[in-house]
């Protein structure tokens, strides 16, 4: 248990998201590198879980079984896609380790919405059309309040620029990296030697080889009607997102 008197090791960075972004890779990449200690799975999902967070005082011990300290690593880290998107989880990870580093990876919201649906689809969880869906999304959310709707959320979650300014208030610019996917895509290893400056570890410890992660074919390709939709729908938090941080997001929209 956490208490004001005592010292204990604590995660120095969290991969928040977002979710069919590039996540997968990042965390095969990040466990390829000897300075880093990952947790024993992908996606923890333990801020995000509101069972966790029920008693006055918190109990993180559960949570670091996750993690061989013991194994003398520089930094210890997870990468658990949704913390960026349910609301209570930044502040959680605020009061668990107020100087945590914190990476997000960003990518085009139609296509992340789309790859989203197509997930959910395959899984079976989805079984309407992809425009019923992100035309309906609002209705379907309701549903699921006073909680966020983890399953349909495919508009609700490519809406960054209220997500980012959650962290902007939490943490400090120096704490915060925000990773453009597609850039990412294309220059994979220029982008992986700034995460490992960013975390502190050395870059030249690490040998790149890239891997294809997760890939899959889609049984189905986004109309231009339902494009043009989720282009309207989108653009003035894109252009938000490009005065948050600075970027330049003209091929999203």
């Amino acid at each position: 248990m956490f208490g004001k008197n005592k010292d204990y090791r604590k995660l120095d960075f969290l991969v928040v998201g977002v979710q069919k972004s590039g996540t997968s890779a990042l965390d095969y990449y990040l466990r390829q590198h000897p300075e880093i200690g990952m947790a024993k799975k992908k996606e923890v999902h333990f801020f995000d879980d509101d069972n966790n967070f029920k008693k006055p005082l918190y109990i993180y011990s559960d949570y670091h079984k996750q993690f061989d300290f013991s194994s003398g690593k520089k930094v210890y880290g997870e990468v658990t896609p949704s913390y960026i998107y349910i609301e209570p989880c930044c502040r959680r990870i605020w009061e668990y380790n107020k100087r945590i580093k914190i990476i997000a990876i960003l990518r085009n919201p139609v296509e992340r919405a789309f790859s989203h649906w197509n997930m959910q689809l395959d899984r079976g969880v989805e079984t309407e059309s992809f425009f019923f869906s992100i035309k309906n999304e609002m209705n379907r959310l309701k549903k699921s309040l006073p909680l966020q709707n983890k399953e349909f959320s495919y508009v609700d979650r490519g809406l960054y620029a209220g997500q980012i300014r959650r962290y902007l208030r939490f943490f400090t610019d120096h704490q915060l990296m925000f990773v453009k996917y597609e850039d990412f895509q294309e220059n994979q290893e220029e982008n992986l030697n700034r995460i490992f400056k960013f975390l502190g570890v050395n870059e030249k410890l690490f040998s790149y080889k890239k891997e294809i992660i997760h890939f899959r074919d889609y049984s189905h390709t986004i109309a231009l009607e339902e494009r043009n939709f989720l282009n309207d729908v989108f653009y003035n938090d894109i252009k938000e997102v490009e005065r948050l941080l600075n970027w330049n997001c003209k091929d999203w929209y």
